[in-house]
């Protein structure tokens, strides 16, 4: 029984996990534009979003190989609101002189968007047990990442 609801649930879980494909898509962008802002004297958060793109990456690699054992094909884009995010992030940088607690409220906006992505996500019932373990697992890499960002920000004021 539980197989026949995992497979009428495929396409389902296909297009959950492509959504978050995009939205770790979206969160490597946003890193490499914060990289961009960032001056030269904040190494420090050069190299703490360079962490972030690669931890974004593993993410990705993970749900894409999921999307491919469940036989789709995985996205290799970005969301639209990802698009809109990073569009608002280079306007917004152009007023803000790229000072570093700008640059950590708007990375702050993309993870609180993350993590509002894999909120919707485990919303849904109908996916299978370990397909939810490992967005919960996933879900708390991005918090932790959310939390340090967090306290960068606050520390910048």
């Amino acid at each position: 029984m539980e197989k026949h609801t995992e497979t009428t649930t495929t396409p389902e879980t296909i297009e959950v996990l492509n959504d978050l494909v995009a939205i770790n898509n979206d969160r490597i962008a946003g890193y490499e534009k914060a990289i961009e802002e960032a001056k030269e004297s904040d190494s420090d958060l050069k190299s703490l979003f360079t962490s972030m793109i690669d931890e974004s990456r593993k993410i990705r690699l993970a749900l894409a190989n999921e999307v491919q054992s469940l036989g789709g094909e995985y996205d290799r884009g970005t969301t639209a609101s990802g698009k809109l995010y990073r569009a608002w992030m280079d306007v917004k940088a152009v007023f803000s002189g790229h000072d570093r607690h700008a640059v950590l409220a708007n990375c702050e906006r993309g993870e609180d968007a993350a993590q509002s992505a894999y909120e919707d996500a485990l919303s849904d019932n109908e996916l299978p047990a370990y397909i939810r373990t490992m967005l919960e697992e996933q879900k708390q890499i991005l918090r932790a990442s959310h939390d340090e960002i967090k306290a960068l920000r606050d520390a910048a004021k």
